[in-house]
């Protein structure tokens, strides 16, 4: 298996016929982790919670970690979570992360 960074403070189109399953694993990965539970209707569940908002950074990344672990398990279970790297620039001091998340992908 190979491992797959995506990077969640870059903005992608939305692709509605991905090429391969690759593609619309890591498309689904960022769909989720970019929506905020209680926003899609028919799911209420589907997303992730925000309840690291305002929280210190150590502790807003560790719940952030926890909620990707979540949703990626529920929701696409083919995407295994390795790890998060948070990138270092200016706007850590403002208090907002930019998270790269590394999952492997099971076909």
């Amino acid at each position: 298996m190979t491992a797959f960074s995506i990077d969640l403070s870059e903005q992608t189109a939305i692709n509605f016929a991905p090429g391969t399953v690759i593609e619309e694993v890591i498309q689904n990965v960022r769909t989720i982790c970019s929506t905020i539970i209680g926003t899609v209707p028919l799911d209420r569940d589907f997303g992730m919670s925000v309840d690291m908002l305002d929280r210190p950074i150590s502790i807003a990344q560790a719940l952030f970690q926890s909620e990707v672990i979540r949703a990626l398990a529920r929701y696409e279970p083919r995407a295994r979570f390795l790890s998060i790297e948070y990138l270092d620039d200016a706007d850590v001091v403002q208090g907002v992360t930019k998270p790269k998340i590394k999952i492997e992908i099971e076909e």
